[in-house]
């Protein structure tokens, strides 16, 4: 009767994420794929997933996938050294170091993006200061280079955290044990840390080049407009073109990039090292 009780009061404790589950995650993808795989009649087609291979969603999708990949290795090259820093520290994830890089994920995303174009429009802050001192301008927004800025600055955490959670679970031991048998610096980093952070390293390629490819907000503001990337295209089709069905059959194209992410998370980072910080 005890063990019945617990496992009816666990059920109970279940209900709230269900309905959150449900209504929020399984409801909006089924109609997301009601949407992009139905047409305005309502009968099943394939031709919104075509749309991607029209001239200017294909131009998009690959600037998309371009600018995403530069910013997920700049953000690799970046936060790689920045968490062996961190985790040599010896200072744990409530410290005020890490919470330094923590901090800008708690701001509105919508925010930060405003104040990099405060930043680098052709009157803002850095112009102004650069002019000053009668140096040369910045003539980078509207283009590719600030939104790929933009990217890194916004998606950098994700990077840093990934992989120094991993690094901070590395025995000290297993290295110190690899120095006592000759190895040097370099034979210990390519042969005994760079593989034991390899689920912090796919973790955190995942939790950039995803939200980078399908990011709007960061190419309509630093990009002015001018630049399409598939995640404005997808915007325009359900807010200016109220085509849900083509907007969903795009969407539905970019999950393919999600679950091969998945895939790659669960082949190598089976125990979510790399995610459970």
């Amino acid at each position: 009767m005890r063990r019945r009780f617990q496992l009816k009061s666990k059920k109970l404790l279940a209900g709230p994420y269900l309905f959150w589950s449900v209504s929020f995650i399984i409801i909006p993808l089924l109609m997301i794929f009601y949407y992009g795989l139905t047409d305005q009649d309502g009968a099943f087609t394939f031709a919104n997933l075509a749309k991607i291979t029209t001239p200017e969603n294909l131009k998009a999708l690959g600037l998309a996938l371009l600018l995403s990949l530069i910013s997920t290795l700049i953000c690799l090259l970046m936060a790689y050294p920045l968490a062996m820093i961190l985790a040599s520290m010896n200072v744990n994830q409530t410290s005020f170091i890490v919470l330094i890089f923590i901090l800008p994920m708690w701001m509105n995303f919508l925010l930060r993006t405003l104040a990099w174009q405060t930043l680098l429009e052709k009157n803002g802050v850095i112009n102004s200061i650069l002019s000053f001192f009668h140096l040369p301008q910045l003539a980078i927004i509207n283009t590719p280079y600030a939104i790929i800025l933009g990217m890194v600055y916004n998606f950098l955490p994700f990077m840093v955290l990934p992989i120094y959670n991993v690094l901070v679970k590395i025995d000290k031991d297993v290295i110190n044990a690899a120095r006592d048998l000759g190895a040097n610096n370099r034979q210990t980093f390519f042969k005994i840390i760079l593989p034991l952070t390899v689920p912090g390293i796919i973790s955190g390629i995942t939790m950039v080049f995803v939200p980078a490819l399908t990011t709007f907000v960061i190419s309509d503001l630093l990009g002015g407009s001018k630049i399409l990337l598939i995640g404005n295209v997808i915007e325009q089709e359900f807010k200016q073109g109220s085509n849900w069905h083509v907007g969903s059959g795009l969407s539905l194209v970019l999950m393919i990039f999600i679950i091969l992410s998945m895939a790659l998370i669960a082949k190598y980072d089976k125990d979510g090292e790399g995610t459970a910080f």
